[in-house]
């Protein structure tokens, strides 16, 4: 365990070790070890003349480019602290972490598929005037919002010269003396870690926050997660430790780079020392293109995603016996897609359950298809300690549903700035609460039942959205399903299920319920409503867009009780 070392650092283990080795591909970007350490310390440097300085909260909000990695790396470096965004936040998300991490500096693109970031910027600056520097990527011309091009100040600064520069501000945790302390968790109302991180934000004395994570899900505004150097590299040392990666591993990154399953690999690559592939793009055709092209044995990704890859018409046409393991999470895993992925691309596949908080568990390569498909695996670090709980905090034992807790190295302080949501969040012996229904069994294996937010209220009666999807993706004749609660007046809800149906389908409504009915389902997990779609939306993450889902049931609703 890296004990010592903060996330800036690994770049210059990794180029000492083997310089000549591949780091990092994308589209027409290919470079070593070396030439990435050359390019974070000639970014690191252009940041340090600009202005942006060592404790400074930097708004990164960059789609899957080489850019963002060098970015990240190069504020990690000079003590800068990144906020990630992920591409698709627009001018609310943006000025309200902005104003919450009191950023003073954004780096995003100038254009980025049907992004209009120029028409917002100056919105945003003038509701934040410490946010003094705009940096643009890939600028096509001059734009007026822009303070600078990252591309400039990347490029005028001979490579000693930038080592020199960055060498000062460079955090260092080696020194006993600004080593952070252990913290209590939940204590954490704000960010203020001595000389790490600027602004009167309320931690702990001594944290040495490495980066800023939105949280996760589809309603209201993001709140932000601080993680240290600390508890990040426990998260990436044992989920690589368990996956049993190697630096002779290739990982393919096409999830969002904003999101945490991405990050958590792009600083693994750096520990462990494997290739990263980063691909903007989730089209099939480009996926098999690349795994093939560039030897990818490591895929991350989700279920909705790996389901469209092994749909794919002309997927035998390429050679895709490079890759070894798969992991996915955050949707259902049913035996059918586990042994497609073994049989059609022969390789191991790992079930995961993560949060840009700190809880982690996966499967290993070794577990069989019940472990696989019934659950989430067990923690990854030995020292986190995951309790299952009822609604007074109490523990519960083996095979028993309540909410997953956790403490530990690996789980983080508290929310930016939110004592209200801390409190609610952290028990009084310091762990965190989930939201997520789970149980453990015999073995010590979690399963997760469903989100308690999303839990469909019928008339008193919870019905978990997850243990309908998946009596539903059972069936052989569905492709892809998501289920959520539509309002009803009588009820307060009632169950509806979205359907997509594999090619050449058309089981009807009743005899999917006989299906169900004939795998012991009770009546009460019946959907009262099917929508067959020929697409489910997702969210950029990949997961299946529940919140568009809920609003277009509610207008199909209402539209009915008004008779149209």
């Amino acid at each position: 365990m890296p004990m010592g070392l903060t996330i800036g650092e690994l770049i210059d283990r990794a180029a000492a070790a083997a310089p000549a080795r591949v780091a990092l591909v994308n589209e027409h970007v290919r470079v070593t070890r070396a030439e990435l350490q050359q390019c974070v310390n000639r970014l690191a440097a252009g940041l340090l003349r600009l202005g942006i300085q060592k404790g400074d909260a930097v708004l990164l909000q960059l789609p899957n480019w080489a850019e963002f990695v060098y970015s990240y790396f190069a504020l990690q470096k000079i003590g800068a602290v990144p906020v990630l965004l992920i591409s698709g936040y627009r001018r609310a998300e943006v000025d309200h972490l902005c104003r919450l991490t009191e950023a003073t500096a954004w780096i995003v693109p100038q254009t980025y598929r049907k992004m209009d970031y120029p028409s917002w910027i100056g919105a945003v600056r003038e509701a934040n005037p410490q946010l003094c520097h705009i940096i643009s990527v890939r600028a096509q011309d001059e734009d007026a919002n822009y303070t600078a091009r990252l591309e400039d100040l990347m490029a005028r600064i001979p490579d000693t010269a930038a080592e020199n520069e960055i060498a000062a501000p460079c955090p260092q945790l080696t020194d006993p003396s600004t080593r952070a302390p252990a913290l209590a968790r939940g204590s954490c109302s704000g960010l203020r870690p001595t000389g790490v991180l600027k602004g009167d934000m309320g931690l702990p004395v001594g944290l040495h926050v490495a980066h800023i994570l939105p949280s996760g899900g589809t309603t209201g505004l993001p709140k932000a997660i601080p993680r240290t150097h600390e508890d990040y590299l426990c998260n990436v040392k044992f989920l690589h430790d368990a996956g049993e990666m190697s630096n002779d591993d290739v990982c393919l990154l096409a999830v969002p780079v904003g999101h945490n399953l991405a990050l958590l690999n792009v600083v693994g690559a750096a520990l462990v020392g494997y290739k990263i592939v980063l691909l903007d793009s989730t089209r099939p055709e480009d996926l098999c293109r690349v795994i093939e092209a560039e030897g990818v044995t490591y895929f991350p990704t989700v279920p909705s995603l790996l389901k469209r890859i092994l749909e794919f018409p002309s997927i035998d046409d390429f050679d895709l016996r490079a890759l070894k393991r798969i992991s996915a999470g955050g949707e259902p895993t049913t035996p059918d897609l586990v042994e497609r992925v073994r049989q059609k691309l022969h390789a191991a596949y790992i079930t995961e359950f993560g949060m840009s908080e700190g809880p982690l568990c996966r499967t290993r390569l070794n577990d069989d298809l019940k472990t696989v498909c019934g659950s989430v695996g067990k923690p990854i670090c030995p020292d986190d300690e995951f309790r299952i709980l009822d609604d007074a905090g109490r523990a519960l034992p083996a095979e028993t549903d309540g909410e997953l807790a956790a403490r530990g190295p690996g789980i983080f302080a508290g929310y930016l700035k939110n004592p209200e949501e801390n409190r609610r969040a952290f028990t009084t012996d310091g762990f965190f609460r989930t939201g997520d229904l789970a149980r453990f069994d015999r073995l010590g294996n979690v399963t997760i039942t469903g989100r308690i937010k999303d839990m469909i209220n019928r008339g008193g009666e919870k019905i978990s959205p997850g243990q309908v999807e998946k009596l539903l993706l059972a069936h052989p004749d569905i492709a892809d399903a998501a289920v959520i609660g539509m309002p009803d007046r009588a009820l307060g809800e009632r169950v509806c299920a979205y359907v997509r149906l594999a090619v050449g389908k058309k089981p009807t409504a009743a005899e999917i319920v006989a299906f169900m009915t004939a795998n012991g389902a009770s009546k009460l997990l019946f959907p009262e409503r099917f929508e067959f779609v020929y697409i489910l939306p997702l969210t950029e993450a990949g997961k299946h867009d529940k919140k568009a889902l809920r609003e277009d049931i509610k207008r199909k609703v209402e539209k009915q009780e008004r008779g149209e």
